[in-house]
């Protein structure tokens, strides 16, 4: 259930929400709710593939089951604000996805956490430390994307790029502002650094650029490449445009070095 292709480059992306698999004695305790699967990144591994030479590292097991950008031991990444939890009791609207009665219990949460959510970073963590060996840093962009109107979770309309670099403690200067130019002279589009947004757990637990590991996260508002409501339909003209930017994105840092 973890997919990785491997290339020589510093980049390594995280694709940690766009996977939809159920395992069995899972899928028949989701409400109606839950089994819809809103909160996926639809086609974020699609949309990302062959825009440059990187390594990938893909869980396909659904979020709803475990997600495994946040916290392990469960600890909220943004505490005050409404959020889903390690196991989500609920979907991005604040609706319960479990049938009554089965939620998942504290045993089966670390059951789960052991089964899919160790392996995803022990996979990330060894793809990181492989092109680290070669090149003396590695680069890890997590891929994510997000319905642009989520009352629940954010006012208004969501930014077309949203980079999290958790107060630019997760990666080098120059990366973060590489991006943010690349995002600022999108036409069209628009961006924020650090928002809603600052990096999951992903990023925090691996942004160690002092170490040689920097980190950014890319949260993506969905209607810039899809339809954002079910069938969850990928809109390949606009996908294209939004593609060549990325490719900007990514180019910028395969080529990245430190000073």
């Amino acid at each position: 259930m973890i997919e990785v292709t491997r290339a020589d480059s510093p980049l390594v992306l995280g694709l940690p929400h766009t996977g939809t698999d159920l395992p069995d004695g899972i899928a028949g305790r989701l409400n109606d709710t839950g089994r819809a699967l809103a909160d996926t990144d639809w086609h974020i591994h699609d949309l990302y593939a062959e825009l440059v030479p990187a390594t990938t590292v893909r869980t396909t097991v659904h979020r709803y089951v475990i997600d495994v950008n946040r916290d392990p031991d469960g600890v909220s990444l943004y505490p005050g604000q409404n959020t889903t939890t390690l196991c989500p009791l609920t979907d991005f609207d604040g609706n319960p996805i479990w049938r009554a009665g089965q939620e998942p219990d504290a045993a089966e949460i670390a059951h789960r956490r052991d089964a899919w959510h160790a392996p995803y970073h022990a996979a990330l963590t060894a793809e990181m430390e492989r092109v680290r060996a070669i090149h003396g840093f590695a680069v890890l962009y997590d891929c994510h994307s997000i319905r642009s109107h989520i009352p629940f979770l954010f006012e208004g309309t969501l930014p077309d790029f949203n980079i999290g670099t958790n107060e630019g403690t997760t990666c080098a200067a120059e990366i973060e502002c590489g991006v943010l130019k690349v995002c600022s002279n999108t036409e069209g589009y628009t961006h924020i650094l650090n928002g809603r947004f600052k990096g999951g757990w992903t990023t925090r637990h691996y942004g160690r650029p002092a170490e040689g590991q920097h980190v950014i996260q890319m949260e993506l508002a969905q209607s810039t490449y899809m339809t954002e409501a079910a069938p969850w339909t990928y809109l390949p003209d606009r996908a294209d445009r939004l593609r060549a930017h990325l490719t900007q994105i990514l180019t910028l840092l395969t080529e990245w070095r430190p000073a």
